[in-house]
């Protein structure tokens, strides 16, 4: 039994994918339309649709607004109720309905039309009453749904949401959306601080763990004890030209029998990570994993050093 109900469920999975296979293969032209159309309007994106569609619709005017786009549902039978006044002609509106037939949406749709509001139609019937009443018409046919009695929005209502998904996902980068854009529209919880959080808000800029090109080792032994195991060398313009780190002691002492003496010229890495203040804290993050890195001098445009972030103020920052 339980293998069966496995199957069951891997065929739904299936059924789906295909059909958003044939759904991306019939994507033309009109698609780009309506990309063009809400990225030029001066309104808000307006989604409706009713029952599952209606939930669909939520969800794509939640992911439109989230993306720097505004937008809101309406609900139709509300809308012919008052819910109208939000709407005006430099909005655009997204209507969902699987068959275009829907009887609850043509008053609002009547009302938009007189409105001077664009339509867009997400519907699996281009000659429908929706679909010739709309501006721009985006197929969302699918040929059953993944019910077994082809009854119950399963798969039709997967194919509006990737659509919505997919004018999202364009319209942002149509408008040039940034990472940026994004955190600030998610300032709260782990996300708002991963895209929040730059270098320059907890690097360490005092005391820093600093030596001259003429120094030695006896003075680099000293200050990875006390500065959490980086050190960093700097020329007379007070560049970062190296780096020595606790594995870099290591290392010396296991080939020298007299470490004290030795240039710290001789030790430091002189291929050295640098990160900036204003660099997203996630990336640097990124970096010290990929480079085996504890910590990172911060340095300004002339690579003077400004400061030094460590991976473990990073994580306590909530970035990773």
């Amino acid at each position: 039994m339980s293998a069966d109900l496995v199957e069951r469920g891997r065929r739904v999975m299936r059924q789906e994918w295909q059909a958003l296979r044939e759904l991306e293969q019939r994507l033309d032209g009109e698609f780009a339309r309506a990309v063009e159309l809400m990225a030029g309007t001066h309104g808000r994106i307006i989604v409706s649709g009713v029952g599952k569609s209606g939930l669909i619709a939520r969800k794509i005017a939640a992911t439109l607004t989230s993306t720097g786009t505004p937008a809101v549902f309406l609900h139709p039978v509300e809308s012919v109720h008052g819910d109208l006044g939000i709407a005006g002609p430099e909005d655009v509106a997204i209507l969902l309905s699987k068959s275009g037939e829907t009887e609850e949406v043509f008053p609002m749709l009547e009302q938009l039309r007189r409105f001077g509001v664009q339509i867009i139609a997400l519907t699996g019937c281009r000659e429908s009453t929706l679909g010739r009443c709309a501006d721009v018409v985006l197929d969302t046919q699918v040929r059953e749904e993944a019910c077994p009695h082809d009854l119950a929005p399963t798969t039709s209502s997967t194919a509006a949401l990737v659509m919505g998904d997919a004018l999202a996902v364009a319209l942002l980068e149509r408008k040039g959306f940034r990472r940026e854009d994004f955190a600030r529209l998610h300032p709260g919880g782990s996300l708002g601080k991963k895209l929040l959080t730059r270098v320059r808000d907890v690097m360490v800029t005092d005391n820093l763990p600093v030596l001259d090109e003429s120094a030695t080792m006896r003075e680099a032994v000293v200050l990875l004890a006390k500065r959490r195991g980086t050190v960093a060398i700097l020329d007379a313009a007070r560049h970062v030209c190296g780096v020595i780190t606790a594995g870099d002691l290591t290392r010396l002492m296991e080939r020298e029998q007299d470490v004290f003496g030795v240039p710290v010229t001789e030790v430091m890495n002189r291929s050295a990570k640098l990160s900036r203040a204003d660099e997203l804290g996630s990336a640097v993050v990124y970096r010290m994993e990929q480079f085996g890195i504890m910590a990172m001098p911060v340095v300004d445009g002339d690579n003077g050093m400004v400061g030094m972030v460590h991976l473990h103020d990073l994580m306590r920052s909530g970035v990773v």
